[in-house]
């Protein structure tokens, strides 16, 4: 149970972390991503700025557009600096004029978007060619403007990308060694704060061992005398008979309790702290003797009883607790189910496992129940209404002594319809 608290609180811890990590990287990721498409952006509109004074000038002088300017600011009074846009473009960029009825004029650059002319002024993306078209006017008066054309500028965003695939690798990375990291402190953490927990169970574990020991002497007293006195009936006064009876029902129901709680405190210090040399057990006579034994119950509650075992298995375990186990199963099977029902005890070889299978037609079990019906001391009602003096201990043993062998037990259940519990052992090797 801690094992499986301690791996519930370091996936929970890592879940966090990771969520975290995610949402982070997914955010700084997309900022860094729009800014380097922001810079892009404002690289080819200088661009296109500075390509349009080569198309005003272009009616002058036919040579303007592959000729460059002198470095004069504000030569044309319109306000802006006139760099040549020679100076300004780089190998994985374009430009392109045309007139005004969209006819290109001239082209220069390598790159180059392979679309029809749009008279579109908004940034664009084909493939990964991101562009620009923007009007040029020529000035004729302080107050009219004529159109002269139009300039597209034209960039790659090849290096944009590969720039945000190692980041993105570099992130990817990073976020390997902070799981890794956290992995590492989670299960660290989960050690720590799982210690003082432990250490209460082990001294709850240790008391109920304790208790149970020291009780076994006082209710043995108590038990013989009772017997000792029922033993002398005229020497009882009538009136105290059903005393003695309760007294005696009683003390054997605290007896059974006490033999319960320290079956499953040796069970618990097994399974935490020793390996014990089992003897080859044949499972199949065991099951046999079970079910011959339980035989004459079943015919007086008028349950049917199948035996469905043919073959011939060994298992390495104790016999006496592989006893307990399979009695409390089909002891159950038969108290939960009503007259004229049928219990079936089946055995099945499976690769390295054996499966063995208690199924009944009894009143089945809710299923928000299952998962609590291996809990020591519980019990639903409909249960407890069906079987009187039940301490709600017998699937705990069963399940203590299951995984002490190495196996565990399975539920399926349906309300109304029956039940089958499922133990798997490992064989012989």
């Amino acid at each position: 149970m801690l094992q499986a608290l301690g791996r519930r609180l370091l996936f929970s811890y890592l879940g966090v972390m990771v969520t975290i990590w995610g949402t982070s990287t997914t955010v700084v990721y997309h900022f860094l991503s729009y800014n380097l498409y922001q810079k892009l952006d404002g690289e080819i509109i200088n661009l296109a700025n500075a390509a349009s004074h080569n198309l005003i000038a272009a009616p002058v002088e036919k040579k303007a557009i592959n000729t460059r300017i002198p470095r004069i600011l504000d030569n044309d009074d319109d306000g802006d600096l006139d760099i040549p846009w020679q100076d300004l473009r780089e190998n994985h960029q374009g430009v392109e004029w045309f007139d005004a009825n969209g006819k290109l004029l001239a082209k220069a650059g390598t790159t180059i978007a392979r679309i029809p002319f749009i008279a579109n002024f908004d940034i664009t993306q084909h493939n990964k060619i991101r562009s620009i078209t923007i009007p040029v006017y020529l000035h004729s008066s302080s107050i009219s403007k004529k159109l002269q054309g139009y300039v597209r500028v034209s960039e790659s965003i090849e290096e944009l990308e590969e720039e945000l695939d190692r980041l993105l690798w570099g992130f990817e990375l990073g976020g390997l060694i902070v799981i890794i990291l956290s992995g590492l402190g989670g299960w660290w953490l989960t050690r720590q704060s799982l210690q003082p927990i432990e250490q209460s169970i082990q001294q709850l574990k240790q008391f109920t061992a304790d208790a149970s020991h020291e009780l076994r002497s006082p209710l043995t007293i108590i038990k013989t005398s009772v017997e000792v006195i029922m033993n002398y009936p005229d020497r009882i006064h009538p009136a105290n008979l059903n005393k003695l009876e309760a007294i005696s029902s009683a003390s054997n129901q605290m007896t059974q309790l006490v033999e319960d709680l320290l079956l499953l405190a040796r069970t618990d210090a097994v399974t935490n702290n020793q390996v014990i040399a089992w003897i080859s057990i044949p499972i199949d006579e065991l099951l046999e003797d079970l079910v011959d034994f339980w035989e004459q119950e079943a015919v007086s509650k008028e349950i049917i009883l199948k035996s469905e075992i043919s073959t011939e298995v060994f298992i390495k375990g104790e016999a006496i607790q592989l006893k307990r186990l399979l009695s409390n199963l089909l002891q159950n099977a038969l108290h939960y189910t009503p007259k004229g029902g049928t219990v079936i005890v089946s055995l099945v070889k499976l690769d390295r496992l054996i499966a063995i299978n208690i199924q009944d037609t009894g009143i089945g079990i809710a299923p928000e129940h299952i998962p609590l019906i291996f809990n020591r001391f519980w019990r639903a009602d409909q249960a407890r209404s069906q079987r009187e003096g039940g301490l709600g201990l017998g699937l705990a043993i069963a399940d203590a002594i299951a995984r002490t062998h190495g196996g565990d037990i399975t539920v399926t259940s349906e309300v109304g319809v029956g039940s089958c519990f499922q133990v798997r052992l490992p064989l012989v090797s």
